[in-house]
């Protein structure tokens, strides 16, 4: 309509001048005619997001989802310890996904909007798969609040998620299906965390204009996973979106031979948590796995808390970190149906655009060795990868010790500006 109005106003204006028309004048009145559709449509756009209900019910999505993956629900204002000091917004999303069994569902996030003006195409997007913090509601990010349990596991990569924001990228963060929403986590399983990973880039591009379909892929440890996962479905899964590069740090991979050296580790140990929720992972994407048929009673007294306490309570000597990994395995289970799932969970995929791993090997949670293989795998694959070593690295520390080279590697894959 407001170009009609701008064509219309030019030809009053040739007719006064004798049937000329002078072309600058033409051409602008239609530009100011685009522009005026343009933010129209913006504005309609932003006008028909629905606003989530306050606290808790915002994770209680409606009876009826809308269609598709990647619809976004509705979204707020984040509070708590969510919202990034260098995003000119923080928004919580609650959007539909698709479960291991291909059933929508709704998954919990949120998006932080860069400062300044987009460029051209609309803000590019980093979307990033948060670490290990537990299967418990509680210990969703986006629910994240000084003194929560998992706070310590999610803001320790504030500072690069900010450094992202400030070099001019939208920050977008899944929980993952199931976590902070009625749903159980499916913990490690693949595909299901990267197409959390995935439809929050649809999402936030309903909910914010500015942000743009170009997109880079990021994760630490269980995100790791989850990012590899995602750069594997994103060619079919979002034809829609472009994806321009992964970082994966110390990705969790080889769950199905990691499961045969528990034997060996006889001296109680964090790893027991972190086990027992592969266990709980695993019965959500497969009822052929049974817990209390391959649990042992020592593990089973602690086993109801995975699903109502975070990683560093579950770690704690007085909980599932008091038992040797050795002794959690009831005599005589049948571990087949456990091992076929989890066989089939290890991030060896194929994906046409480049990697980059980074892996510290002082790391006593995801050992080189195994990310070593991993990048064996996926070269052999096809993959184009880019593999970086720090050396004395802990687990955690990889995300902020490969700070400048990931930030490379993004710039050269999908420049800001």
């Amino acid at each position: 309509m407001a170009a009609e109005v701008g064509l219309e106003r030019g030809r009053e204006r040739a007719k006064a001048h004798g049937g000329r028309i002078a072309r600058p004048r033409v051409l602008a009145a239609v530009v100011a005619g685009v522009t005026a559709i343009a933010l129209m449509a913006a504005a309609t756009a932003t006008a028909t997001v629905r606003t989530g209900p306050a606290g808790l019910a915002f994770y209680h999505p409606p009876k009826s989802l809308p269609d598709g993956h990647g619809s976004l629900i509705w979204a707020r204002q984040a509070g708590g310890l969510v919202p990034l000091a260098n995003a000119a917004s923080t928004k919580l999303v609650l959007y539909t996904s698709l479960a291991p069994g291909g059933k929508r569902t709704a998954v919990s996030g949120s998006v932080s909007v860069p400062k300044g003006t987009p460029p051209a195409g609309g803000w590019p997007v980093i979307t990033y798969a948060h670490g290990t913090t537990g299967i418990a509601d509680i210990c969703a990010p986006s629910r994240n609040h000084e003194g929560d349990p998992a706070a310590g596991y999610i803001s320790y990569v504030d500072p690069q998620l900010n450094a992202w924001l400030k070099a001019g990228y939208a920050v977008v963060r899944t929980d993952y299906e199931g976590l902070g929403t009625p749903a159980p986590h499916a913990y490690l399983i693949g595909a299901a965390e990267g197409r959390g990973v995935l439809d929050i880039v649809r999402a936030a591009r309903q909910l914010d204009p500015s942000i743009g379909k170009r997109f880079l892929i990021s994760g630490h440890s269980q995100g790791g996973h989850a990012a590899l996962f995602a750069a594997g479905e994103a060619k079919n899964y979002v034809p829609d979106l472009t994806l321009r590069g992964t970082v994966s740090y110390a990705p969790a991979s080889h769950l199905k031979e990691q499961a045969s050296l528990l034997p060996q580790l006889t001296s109680p140990s964090a790893l027991t948590a972190e086990a027992a929720m592969i266990v709980r992972g695993a019965s959500v994407a497969s009822p052929a796995v049974d817990p209390n048929a391959l649990l042992s009673d020592q593990v089973l007294a602690y086993y109801p808390s995975v699903d109502t306490r975070c990683l560093p309570d579950l770690s704690a000597p007085t909980s599932l970190g008091g038992i040797a990994p050795s002794t959690m395995v009831r005599s005589g289970a049948d571990l087949t149906p456990l091992l076929k799932v989890l066989g089939k969970q290890n991030p060896d995929v194929n994906t046409t655009a480049p990697v980059m791993i980074a892996q510290g090997d002082a790391d006593t949670t995801v050992f080189k060795i195994f990310t070593d293989e991993l990048v064996g795998e996926l070269n052999n694959t096809g993959d184009h990868v880019t593999y970086n070593v720090y050396p004395g690295v802990s687990h955690g520390a990889i995300v902020a010790a490969s700070e400048a080279d990931a930030l490379a590697f993004y710039k050269s894959k999908l420049p800001p500006h």
